[in-house]
């Protein structure tokens, strides 16, 4: 029986449609019976179908951060001029998931793994046969949408006219892996987590909230907390502030994490450890990069410690047709989520100016 959960809500993520695109088989080997795709769409799309942009989502992440920061009329992601596909990940809580699934094979701890070509896989059997999209303007995602996006380009070429990794790396590398390691093994630690067979989310709080402060060590910078960037956010319950760091550790990131799908997260983390566009061309990072033909902006964020510059750097320059454009925030790798305008601005330039590039 499906866990009910109300972070993965339309209430508390925007509206979405789900999607199925039917029966679908993992690289993996496991099989989803009846994929849905939990999908947000914002603008229209053209009679020729050419202003599509595909936006998929990050770790942890839904639809809900991309209209909330990076959407809107004048932007550089704008709905008026495009039509803006966001697509939530396989197992990300609100796409078919372990916690609310009704199929009882893939229920819970049964869960298959998924990898990053599956979602990109899944995507390209939803825009072709549900929006008769075959070419896309823009593919643009950051984190394990940068991964996916690197992969889009990658395994669909023909596809993509322009592509923008956002904080991710086409092939993750094993100081991340084991990064991300800690993180899954904070929730899976826990008594409450009980082998993935838990009641509910609440039930695993401890884990969450280990899980929660990794984050605010490598998600975050030094010069977040030591100048006490923090103090500027808006709280997430009016009223219910922060007077110093632990508080806003305790009332931002630990209740953002609690709220989660713990074998959601696992889902998640699985694939993001293991992304790698070398698999297109038997293990052959340079060879699978030689297959790009979008004019490509690789973007990570200056001060992020999980997908570092010069990891990302380092596949630009295999890449035919990329430029590096680093971006800067005092929020490390979480400064996706927007917290400075002059972060979204700098976004912004450079998409606009990638959207304006001929191909």
């Amino acid at each position: 029986m499906a866990i009910q959960n109300p972070f993965y809500s339309p209430e508390a993520q925007g509206p979405y449609e789900m999607i199925s695109i039917g029966r679908f088989e993992l690289e993996e080997g496991g099989v989803l019976a009846d994929l849905h795709l939990a999908v947000a769409t914002y603008g229209e799309l053209n009679a020729e179908k050419s202003n599509a942009i595909l936006i998929p989502t990050w770790f942890s992440g839904t639809h809900a951060t991309w209209w909330q920061m990076y959407l809107g009329e004048g932007r550089a992601l704008d709905p008026a001029k495009y039509f803006i596909v966001v697509v939530n990940q396989i197992g990300n809580g609100l796409s078919t998931s372990p916690h609310n699934t009704d199929d009882p094979s893939i229920a819970m701890s049964k869960f298959p793994n998924v990898r990053i070509g599956d979602d990109v896989r899944a995507q390209e059997i939803l825009l072709r046969e549900h929006f008769g999209i075959e070419r896309l303007a823009l593919v643009v995602g950051g984190s394990m949408g940068a991964q996916q996006t690197w992969e889009w380009a990658v395994r669909f070429p023909d596809k993509v006219l322009r592509a923008a990794p956002i904080a991710g790396t086409a092939q993750n590398t094993p100081h991340d892996f084991l990064f991300t390691r800690t993180l899954l093994d904070a929730i899976t630690s826990d008594p409450g987590f009980n082998g993935g067979e838990y009641a509910a989310n609440t039930d695993v709080r401890d884990g969450l909230a280990r899980h929660a402060d990794i984050w605010a060590v490598m998600g975050l910078t030094t010069e977040f907390w030591k100048t006490e960037f923090w103090r500027g956010i808006p709280p997430l319950v009016e009223g219910q502030g922060w007077d110093n760091f632990e508080e806003f550790q305790e009332r931002f990131l630990q209740v953002v994490f609690g709220a989660m799908d713990p074998n959601s997260l696992l889902v998640q983390g699985w694939k993001w450890q293991r992304g790698d566009v070398a698999r297109n061309a038997g293990g052959d990072l340079a060879a699978a990069l030689g297959r790009v033909t979008a004019k490509m902006f690789v973007m990570p964020i200056d001060s992020d410690m999980f997908f570092p510059p010069r990891d990302c750097q380092e596949q630009q320059e295999l890449t035919p047709g990329s430029e590096f454009r680093p971006v800067h925030s005092i929020a490390g790798h979480l400064g996706l989520f927007g917290f400075e305008q002059s972060y979204l601005d700098e976004v912004d330039g450079h998409l606009r100016e990638l959207l304006a590039t001929s191909v």
